[in-house]
């Protein structure tokens, strides 16, 4: 019971990160809009940076360098960068017939849903770790945190970009945060059970990041004619990248 409660402390506080967004409350509407962009663009540069340098890593170091394990790896980024790019087309579709949210752009349900994944994910990961050892628990939760934080404000301003109305984007960011403890929870229970194919979870969600800023949040910026914000705009991905490489070598 002392490792279940450790897990659901733990991941209690790491879901009421997604209120870091509320800062952004405080800001007037016309000096928030010119900051969106630059939201948008350090998002970007996180998903693909959490991609590529901590969850396909932190793969490939579970199940080895096999070929076969590899390829595995690679068809389940591709199965999650295929199955967001299906989401999306039917988010379009319902959109064009239903138009019911007509100012919301696909891409912010896109991020809510990924956002859950990788949050769910992280709450796995939480668990094993805690099942494992204590202080083991403690500094994963750490980077886990220490990784939510500019995540979690890019996320934010891409649904206030995307659409929403800034508190329904900070109640349904929040929302999408509370799956680390669902996550958390179910590690701790399923831990015997999910052994290793827990890691396959792992491209999965980076599939769906790697498609939400390639294919969404990139374009965005790139609209833009301006050629000095563009310039700005390419500084704070790179920004959102090599935050990421920090916090890997952290």
């Amino acid at each position: 019971m002392a490792v279940l409660s450790c897990i659901l402390i733990s991941t209690v506080l790491i879901s009421f990160i997604a209120f870091v967004g509320a800062l952004c409350l405080f800001l007037k509407e016309k000096l928030l809009n010119k900051i969106l962009l630059f939201l948008v663009s350090f998002s970007a540069g996180a998903l693909l940076g959490g991609a590529f340098l901590h969850l396909l890593p932190e793969a490939i170091s579970k199940v080895g360098a096999e070929e076969n394990s590899l390829l595995k790896i690679f068809l389940y980024l591709l199965f999650g960068f295929c199955i967001f790019f299906i989401l999306e087309q039917f988010i379009r579709w319902h959109h064009h017939h239903a138009m019911k949210h007509p100012k919301i752009m696909p891409f912010s349900y896109l991020i809510l849903v990924s956002d859950a994944i990788h949050n769910f994910i992280d709450g796995l990961v939480i668990a094993a770790s805690f099942v494992i050892a204590l202080p083991v628990g403690v500094v994963t939760a750490l980077a886990v945190a220490l990784h939510e934080i500019p995540q979690e404000i890019g996320d934010y301003g891409i649904l206030v970009y995307g659409g929403f109305k800034r508190v329904k984007a900070l109640f349904l960011n929040f929302l999408s945060a509370i799956t680390v403890i669902l996550g958390g929870v179910a590690g701790f229970l399923l831990a015997e059970k999910i052994g290793k194919s827990i890691v396959f979870l792992l491209p999965f969600a980076a599939g769906n990041f790697i498609y939400i800023a390639s294919s969404d949040l990139i374009p965005e910026i790139k609209h833009k004619e301006n050629f000095q914000r563009s310039i700005l705009h390419f500084f704070v991905f790179l920004f959102g990248i090599l935050l990421m490489l920090l916090i890997k070598f952290l």
